[in-house]
C-alpha cells in the first residue's frame, strides 16, 4: 500500500523559508514522477513543482521558479520542497504526490497517489 506523508509545514514570516518532506512508502518508485501541489481556500489544487524519481529532472510552476526547489533522498525515501523567499500567496495547504511514467509535469488527474497536506502560511 501506498503512503505519502508530508510534514514540514508551518507558519513564517514573508521572506522566510520552509521545507517540506514527503516519505513515501510501499513501492518502488524508480519510474514514478513526484509532485508538490498547494491548494488554497477557495481555488482549484494546481501544480508546484515536480521530480522524476530516477531521471533527476524537474520541472517548476512559473512563480516559483528561482524560490523553491525539489530534491529527493534515495536513502530516506523522502522527495523535498525547499521553499525560499516566502510570500503571503504561497500561503495554501501543500501536497505531495506521485504519478507513474517520466512526464513532467502531467495533469492533476494523472497523479494516483497523494499525501493528507501540510499547512503553510505566510504572513506579511
Amino acid at each position: 500500500q501506498v503512503q505519502l506523508v508530508e510534514s514540514g509545514g508551518g507558519l513564517v514570516q514573508a521572506g522566510g523559508s520552509l521545507r517540506l518532506s514527503c516519505a513515501a512508502s510501499g513501492r518502488t518508485f524508480s519510474y514514478y514522477t513526484m509532485g508538490w501541489f498547494r491548494q488554497a481556500p477557495g481555488n482549484e489544487r494546481g501544480f508546484v513543482a515536480g521530480l522524476t524519481w530516477g531521471g533527476d529532472r524537474t520541472y517548476y510552476a512559473d512563480f516559483v521558479k528561482g524560490r523553491f526547489t525539489i530534491f529527493r533522498d534515495n536513502a530516506k525515501n523522502t522527495v523535498y520542497l525547499q521553499m525560499n523567499s516566502l510570500k503571503p500567496e504561497d500561503t495554501a495547504v501543500y501536497y505531495c504526490a506521485a504519478k507513474p511514467g517520466l512526464r513532467l509535469p502531467g495533469t492533476t488527474s494523472e497523479y494516483d497517489y497523494w499525501g493528507q497536506g501540510t499547512q503553510v502560511t505566510v504572513s506579511s
